[in-house]
């Protein structure tokens, strides 16, 4: 019980923080350091949003090619490591949506950023339980290594084949109860002319953001600079002295009275691909992260250990995240699609039932009262507004010639 808190670290601090004067510990350089300096001379400053992809998925030194993310000898838990029980409540979401739009066959069941492949794991077990077919499944995901951890709990059998760089990575297996899966770099990747079932986990807030100020000058951007000042190589943050493309291209209405905001356009460019290919070839989306409605400043941040990271220390040995701006992802596809919520998880996991099918475990003779308590709690975790309830958001998106059909049928936990 106690180990299952200290590995939720990241859930209950992962919100809120904003930074002010950078002041850094003494540490020798990471490899990424090494790199981002020798580029930071040549170049000049990053914005943080190329400074967060670098440090993210940078495939020789990044944080998640590189590291063991998520779990107790990671940086961070996520909801489906905790209970068996959020995986399911997805399931039955998706089985829903899907059979109130008539069941369409073939069905492409997709993730982006499945880390472990728990998520995928706890919904497929459902589909099988009600003995779903016409289905394959498809992971979004750059890392060997987690791809290797997704394939060892999924597959049955897996098979091998080469990236851009020639090195083996896992492409595609079967599941023991025989849904095919397919491994993608990008989305784009995955398959047309089939309807999609997508997943978002904690996915969005690993999407790199821009960061802006307003100045008596105007909209400045946020940039990452070398600290001269330091033996050591070492990063701060500096203003850009002229507008960017980027303060030109998104500055904010004059309505909005924040001095600091977060803009990610790989977000909202994501958002309007999934709204066409829905157009086009059905489907639609599940998105559960942090976030907020278009009125938090500063959130970008690091994670170490399940604790708070300075995210210009060390890049690289941190994950680095961001809240989700759903006002933005809804402006970004507002003519395309249709969009629910956010919704905050505890209200969304009730309307699914979630209380329901606790108690129906907890009848079960079967498990000790050990695995019952772990159960209570996990379920607790999610759901209690103080801890996750209200951290965590959900988020969905539809194409719009479901629009009549959604209003006679609304869509489950919005």
């Amino acid at each position: 019980m106690s180990a299952r808190a200290h590995r939720l670290g990241r859930t209950l601090l992962k919100c809120n923080f904003s930074y002010g004067t950078v002041r850094f510990q003494s540490a020798s350089a990471t490899p990424l350091a090494r790199q981002l300096n020798a580029k930071i001379q040549v170049a000049g400053p990053l914005t943080v949003a190329d400074y967060m992809k670098e440090v993210l998925v940078n495939p020789t030194a990044g944080y998640y090619p590189t590291k063991e993310a998520i779990g107790a000898k990671g940086d961070f838990v996520t909801s489906p490591e905790i209970n068996q029980l959020f995986g399911e409540m997805i399931a039955v979401w998706i089985l829903s949506e899907w059979q109130k739009v008539g069941a369409p066959k073939p069905m492409q069941l997709v993730e982006f950023g499945p880390g472990k492949g728990t998520l995928m794991s706890d919904i497929l077990r459902v589909f099988n339980h009600f003995k779903i077919d016409g289905v394959s499944v498809h992971l979004v995901e750059l890392s060997q290594k987690m791809r290797e951890s997704q394939a060892k709990l999924l597959c049955s059998e897996a098979t091998l084949g080469k990236n851009e760089e020639h090195q083996l990575q896992v492409v595609s297996g079967t599941t023991s109860t025989d849904y095919p899966i397919s491994w993608h770099n990008h989305h784009s990747e995955v398959p047309r002319d089939a309807f999609s079932c997508i997943v978002a986990h904690e996915f969005f807030d690993a999407l790199p953001v821009h960061k802006l100020r307003k100045t008596a000058e105007g909209w400045r951007e946020i940039l990452v600079d070398i600290d001269t000042e330091s033996k050591d190589i070492k990063f701060r943050y500096i203003l850009s002295r002229e507008p960017t493309p980027i303060s030109q291209l998104y500055t904010p209405k004059d309505c909005d009275t924040r001095e600091d905001i977060e803009i990610c356009p790989s977000a909202g460019a994501l958002m309007q691909s999934l709204a066409q290919r829905f157009e086009e070839d059905g489907g639609f989306l599940l998105l559960a992260d942090y976030g907020h409605d278009g009125d938090k400043t500063d959130t970008f941040r690091g994670f170490s250990d399940h604790q708070l990271h300075d995210p210009l220390l060390n890049p690289g040995s941190a994950d680095l995240t961001a809240d989700v701006d759903f006002s933005y992802l809804k402006r970004s596809v507002e003519e395309k699609a249709l969009t629910f919520g956010p919704v905050t998880q505890e209200k969304f996991l009730n309307s699914l039932g979630i209380q329901v099918r606790l108690n129906i475990l907890l009848q079960n003779d079967g498990l000790s009262a050990e695995q019952k308590a772990i159960l209570k709690s996990g379920v607790e975790m999610m759901t209690d507004a103080s801890k996750m309830g209200e951290r965590f958001k959900f988020f969905s998106m539809f194409p719009n010639v479901l629009g009549e059909h959604l209003g006679k049928y609304p869509v489950l936990g919005f």
